[in-house]
């Protein structure tokens, strides 16, 4: 069971569950709500619900386990979620003493303290696979921890890293000119303070530096220990699991964690691709649980559209078979030589024009149905339907509706 969180504003302050928190949408003047989705493993939704938006991300499990083996009766299942979301704590007080199973990663200071306690990986060990398990662990016993490393992560979060440093540098190299300038010198502890901490605030890099502030001057060094500390962890995740490995492999296990994107998905179409879940204009608790129910349902119906419509849109026909035969289950899935094609020519293999979802919506919405008589006999009403185009039978045909019948 895939699980995760996410967020969105409100207009006015009548309804109880707006509150000020931790907003994913840069709405910071505005009260929101927090709502969880659950999704199947193909990332089909299985039901949502809202909470106050204040609510912190962990603080919404005990509800969805609770919601899964009382309302649907559901003893055994993976729970499927971040490191944010199924945190060590709520680990031991709520999955472990509800039977439950899980997936999640490790944060940063459990992996250092996982290399501390085991030596350094040897990168040769990530060549075929990008995975090693750890079936062993004191801190982490009954359990099982694979170990993932992706080059290409690796490779961004270094570029990304050297960008901010880079960037940060250069601004504080600035305010230390400034200090040291013969007019108009910038001079206290407390506007120096000031216009240092915009910067660090700015690029989250104080980590990094070590910054020295007088009343007269302002000096700064990187901390390169620190930072060679932090990059020889870039492109690694370890992933932490208590199912059993002849339920589960490790490829499995990463496969399901990496399943997470179609959650992620799901609250990009809600809230600004397709359903535009915001704003929010309604006042009163039921109504706003109605309209994130509403927008979830709607959600259903794309899913579904999506599956059955594959052929004509872009999306991968292939992809579980592209998983199955990649070797390295950490790299990103290579997209299959029918989905090139239809990159390429924007076409499918019988010929017919490919759409997004959308694209295809309007096109099956120029298929009409229209009510006509004739001035000898009003009374008597002519149905005609639009000639559908050979788009449009191919798309009814997959749906399995057929546009001709009116009732």
């Amino acid at each position: 069971m895939l699980y995760d969180v996410s967020s969105t504003w409100l207009t006015g302050r009548c309804c109880a569950l707006a509150k000020f928190g931790h907003s994913r949408d840069g709405k910071r003047d505005d009260p929101q709500i927090v709502f969880g989705l659950l999704c199947t493993a193909e990332g089909c939704p299985v039901a949502v619900e809202v909470f106050a938006g204040n609510t912190a991300d962990p603080a919404t499990l005990q509800a969805q386990v609770a919601k899964l083996k009382e309302r649907f009766g559901l003893e055994q299942l993976v729970w499927v979620g971040d490191r944010g979301m199924l945190t060590a704590k709520r680990i031991d007080e709520v999955l472990r003493p509800a039977g439950m199973n899980w997936i999640t990663a490790l944060r940063a200071p459990e992996i250092e303290q996982l290399i501390d306690a085991q030596g350094p990986w040897q990168m040769s060990l990530f060549d075929e696979r990008g995975l090693i398990e750890i079936t062993q662990s004191a801190r982490y016993p009954g359990e099982r921890l694979v170990v993932c490393r992706n080059p290409a992560l690796a490779q961004e979060r270094a570029r990304k890293r050297g960008e901010l440093l880079k960037a940060t540098e250069a601004e504080l190299t600035k305010i230390a000119a400034a200090t040291q300038r013969s007019r108009n010198r910038l001079k206290g502890q407390d506007r120096i303070g000031l216009r240092v901490g915009r910067v660090i605030n700015r690029y989250k890099m104080a980590k990094h530096f070590a910054l020295e502030i007088t009343e007269q001057r302002f000096s700064f060094t990187r901390q390169q220990a620190q930072i060679d500390a932090e990059a020889a962890l870039d492109g690694f995740y370890v992933l932490r699991t208590n199912v059993p490995r002849d339920k589960l492999t490790e490829v499995q296990t990463v496969r399901s964690y990496k399943s997470l994107s179609q959650v992620e998905r799901a609250f990009r179409s809600m809230k600004t691709v397709d359903l535009h879940v915001r704003p929010i204009f309604h006042y009163s608790e039921p109504r706003v649980r109605a309209h994130l129910f509403l927008c979830m349902l709607a959600y259903y119906v794309e899913w579904h559209l999506r599956q059955a419509l594959k052929p004509l849109l872009y999306d991968d026909e292939d992809l579980p078979a592209q998983r199955e035969a990649n070797g390295n289950p950490v790299a990103p899935t290579p997209r299959s030589t029918k989905a090139k094609h239809k990159d390429l020519t924007h076409h499918s293999a019988d010929g017919l024009p490919v759409h997004s979802l959308r694209t295809l919506l309007k096109d099956l919405a120029t298929l009409t149905y229209n009510v006509a008589s004739s001035p000898l006999n009003p009374k008597a009403k002519i149905i005609l339907t639009t000639r559908p185009t050979p788009l449009q039978v191919k798309a009814f045909a997959l749906l399995g509706v057929d546009p001709a019948r009116t009732q």
